[in-house]
């Protein structure tokens, strides 16, 4: 039986994850829980699973999960507590929280010999170097959950690593694949939210409506696969059937294909190198009936680009990139900017950092981290029209 500790249980994947551990009897045992405020759920979790320890975002909240559980649970709060879920002895962590607070607890889990299944794209965006260095140091697996890169990784299954030619990343296109730009510029907040495909939380929705998701996986991939990112493209796929490719030097393509449904990458990475039976329908290509794809519009879009100038300019780049857009995807929800504006000030505190001259390589969390605030308050000053 492999025992599974989850980073965010709470949230989407958190909670698809818990779907696949409760519809496969006897493989798996839970044995630690991080949610954030959502205690009410967590406690319904860990009333299911009894996992041996959880931990919450506030520290206010831990007498009250305390009482609800039972002592045999041990309850921990903030990072300390992220980090206690994250060296539990387990054989598998899934880091599925949201945003920078997964880099610690995440890099905890392969310092303590942890394999990780990875949702966390922002542990890659920010520290990609760092990870890889810590995962060929402590020799653990890192599993990307991501479906794109999870389609990457069945792809290059028993495949030599200098016949890949060039990693192809799909994406929908999100809600404004269609529409002008005038159109996007005064779109509200619940018409970004209303994905054609997949079911997400509402920051990640927001990232694939700007194509900022897909910025941020061309980052993933060129760590979880070390190919440099001139060998990374993105094509837009609207049916989201295709979920992404590899090409080799032979001008052979190999895809993975499927209904989009994180459970199934979700799957892939839980039972590895093994398989799942899923209660989910089949793939029919038959009644799918047609397959599109078209280049992204890098004008209407240009978070991707975005994405290249990251990694070409420095390691800590991307770190800052994700940083501003973190910001400004929140003033977006909170109706401060119109859609535009998030790869606008994305973009100008990206440019800053790089003018700078700062962080050409990363050579420690603290300078990811500093490079992280920095990017924040930048952009919350770009946010109130502060000047450079």
């Amino acid at each position: 039986m492999k025992r599974i500790a989850i980073l965010g249980s709470t949230g989407s994947v958190g909670e698809q994850t818990l779907e696949v551990v409760a519809a496969s009897p006897g493989r798996f045992e839970v044995v630690a829980l991080a949610a954030g405020r959502s205690v009410e759920k967590l406690v319904e979790q860990v009333r299911r699973f009894r996992p041996r320890r959880v931990s919450v975002a506030e520290a206010a909240d831990v007498a009250a999960v305390q009482d609800a559980v039972g002592p045999e649970v041990q309850v921990g709060a903030g990072e300390r507590g992220l980090r206690a879920v994250a060296t539990e002895p387990a054989d598998l962590v899934m880091a599925a929280l949201v945003g920078a607070v997964g880099l610690d607890p995440t890099l905890a889990a392969i310092e303590a010999g942890r394999d990780v299944a990875l949702a966390n794209k922002e542990v890659m965006v920010m520290a990609g170097a760092l990870v890889r260095r810590a995962v060929e140091r402590h020799g653990v697996t890192l599993l990307p959950v991501d479906s794109e890169h999870s389609a990457i990784f069945q792809a290059l299954s028993g495949q030599r690593p200098e016949d890949v030619a060039r990693l192809v990343l799909t994406c929908s296109g999100g809600p404004f694949r269609t529409w002008p730009a005038a159109r996007i510029a005064s779109a509200s907040v619940e018409e970004a939210l209303a994905h054609p495909n997949w079911d997400m939380g509402a920051k990640i929705t927001i990232d694939s409506a700007t194509l900022m998701n897909k910025a941020l996986e061309i980052v993933e991939a060129r760590w979880l696969f070390d190919v440099p990112p001139e060998r990374i493209d993105v094509v837009v796929h609207p049916q989201s059937i295709v979920h992404s490719l590899v090409e080799f030097v032979d001008r052979s393509v190999l895809a993975q294909l499927g209904l989009p449904d994180m459970r199934v990458p979700i799957a892939v990475a839980l039972a590895h190198p093994e398989r799942l039976p899923l209660e989910l329908p089949s793939l029919d290509l038959a009644a799918t009936a047609r397959l599109d794809f078209e280049a992204p519009d890098r004008k209407r879009f240009p978070a991707l680009d975005l994405a290249h100038r990251a990694l070409a300019g420095s390691e800590a780049g991307p770190a800052v990139l994700n940083a501003a857009n973190e910001v400004t995807v929140a003033a977006f929800l909170d109706g401060r900017i119109p859609v535009p504006r998030i790869c606008e000030i994305n973009g100008r505190v990206l440019e800053e950092h790089l003018e700078a001259g700062a962080g050409a390589v990363t050579g420690s969390l603290d300078e990811v981290r500093a490079a992280d605030a920095w990017a924040r308050e930048r952009a919350v000053g770009l946010l109130a029209g502060a000047p450079s």
